[in-house]
Formats: C-alpha cells, structure tokens, sequence
C-alpha cells in the first residue's frame, strides 16, 4: 500500500504543514493584503502545497503520461464517453430531485423568473465541469493508478472511494480577528476535522459519497479512462446544485430524514439509489467495454 500511504501523506501532511505555518504566513501575507481573512489565507497555502504533495507523488510513484492521468483514451472514444458519461449522470440524478420534489422534502422557491432561473441551470453545470475535472484526475486518475498499478482495481477502487468520501468533510471554520495567534492555525485544523468527531451525524452523507465513489471506480476500471467518470460526476453536481439553488428544504417534511443535514440532498435515498446503480455495474461489466484497451494501463 505504498502508493496509498503517499497520497495520504499528501493530504494529511500538507494538512498539517498549512497549520503550523498558518501563522506566520498570515503575518507576511497581511503586511500585503490586510483584507484578506485568516482562513482564506490558510486555505490557499494549504492549496499550494497539496499541489507540491501531487507533484511529489507524481514523482515517487512514476505517473507520467496520459494514461496515468486517466487521460489516455483517444480523443474522439474520450469526448463520446464522457458525454454519454454526462448524459447518463443527469438521467440518474433527474429522479432523485423529482422524487424529493414529490415527497415536498424540497419545494420550489417562490417568485422564480426565467432570467435567473436559466443562470443557476448555467451556473450549475459550471460548476459540475470544473468538480469534475479536478476530482477525477486526481482520484479516479492519479490515485486510481498508483493504486491500481501496486495493489489491483480492487484496491484501488475501495481506497479512493474512501479517500473521496473522507474529504468532503473538512469542513470550512473562522477564527475571530481578536483570537489569532501562533496556536490559530491548530485550531483551524481542528475545526477543519471536527465532523468527524460525531460520525453518526456524518454517516448519511458519508455512506452516500462513498458509495458514488465506488460508482466512479467501477467505472473507471470498466472503461479504461476517466472520461465516462468526469461526465457522470458533472451531470451530478449540475443536477444537484440546480436543485439546491432552485429549492429549498423542509426540515419538518415527513421524510426529510432520506436527506442529510450535510448538504440537504445527499442522504441515504441517493445511497440506495448509487448501491442500485453499482449492483446494475457489476451485473453488465461484462457488456461494458472491459479495460484492457491499450489507453487502459491495466
């Protein structure tokens, strides 16, 4: 499990690293840019060196090229997979916003106009690309592969569903101007991770994200490449920012509980329906293109 303990060490470590230094690189950037909010600033210093994490596991692990990045596939086989990819992700997401329609779990928001209404949709699948884009590289790419490539699909696919899971919840804290000090950063970091001191809270969200982690790497392993990942990832994310931005939730609704506090759309109805999903993969993997097409790496 070398290749997994490196991509850990990515994120954890620079996890780490961004709050024992979040001081003092606060301290030089406000000498700069006074407005900018201590958390901001942590924020993108811990970016940066997850980019140098990336870079380092790039290079430990030897992933050079297309393939390893999930990209391998040629051009015109990759845009047709990930557009089926999409097309399929909206078709599987449509009857989970309907259904929390219909079970008036979210309601449409009054007094909506075609103008705005027509800007969330395009916000939406923004949005939907961008996500996809950057978390398939990395998980059902990057990782994916080193992962593949050491210890098998198997492990490969339960490790980055759970990795993709886990990091949904860092969650975002503020510390008060008055507060900040040499120790902010800790705190920071502890607030970061503090979900997961009540688990149970968490576990519909969570079961949710690991199960459409497991999706992704069914798919990837199936395919051969990340197109087909990163077009159902998108038409997800579009179908359901669209639904959070053009809805609103009723808590008091009698099966509010199918949703998660987390986000007010994932929950244990969207696990169900991704285990459905999953159970359908694994009964129609041997129809599905199998990855041991040249791009494939496998």
């Amino acid at each position: 499990m070398r290749a997994a303990g490196w991509f850990l060490l990515a994120i954890g470590g620079t996890l780490l690293a961004a709050a024992l230094f979040a001081w003092p690189v606060f301290q030089l950037v406000h000498t700069l840019w006074p407005d900018f909010a201590f958390h901001r600033v942590v924020t993108r210093f811990w970016q940066l060196l997850m980019l140098a994490g990336i870079a380092l596991c790039i290079w430990r692990l030897g992933l050079r090229g297309r393939t390893d990045w999930g990209w391998g596939a040629p051009r015109a086989r990759f845009l047709r997979e990930a557009t089926l990819g999409l097309a399929a992700g909206i078709a599987t997401m449509l009857p989970i916003a309907a259904a929390l329609a219909a079970l008036a779990i979210r309601e449409w928001q009054p007094a909506l106009e075609l103008a705005p209404l027509a800007g969330e949709i395009a916000a939406g699948a923004l949005t939907g690309l961008a996500v996809a884009l950057l978390e398939e590289t990395f998980f059902r790419g990057l990782m994916y592969r080193g992962i593949e490539r050491e210890s098998g699909a198997t492990a490969a696919i339960a490790i980055t569903a759970l990795v993709y899971a886990a990091v949904h919840f860092l969650g975002r804290t503020q510390i008060p101007a008055e507060q900040l000090g040499w120790g902010s950063g800790l705190a920071l970091l502890a607030g970061a991770l503090g979900r997961f001191a009540a688990p149970l809270a968490i576990a519909d969200a969570f079961v949710t994200l690991l199960v459409v982690g497991l999706v992704l790497g069914s798919v990837r392993r199936l395919t051969g490449s990340i197109a087909a990942c990163i077009g159902l990832h998108m038409g997800w994310v579009w179908v359901i920012q669209s639904t959070l931005d053009l809805t609103v939730l009723d808590p008091g609704a009698r099966q509010a509980w199918l949703v998660s506090a987390y986000d007010g759309f994932t929950g244990w109805l969207v696990a169900a329906w991704g285990a459905l999903i999953l159970g359908l993969l694994w009964l129609l993997r041997r129809r599905i293109s199998p990855a041991d097409a040249p791009w494939s790496g496998s």
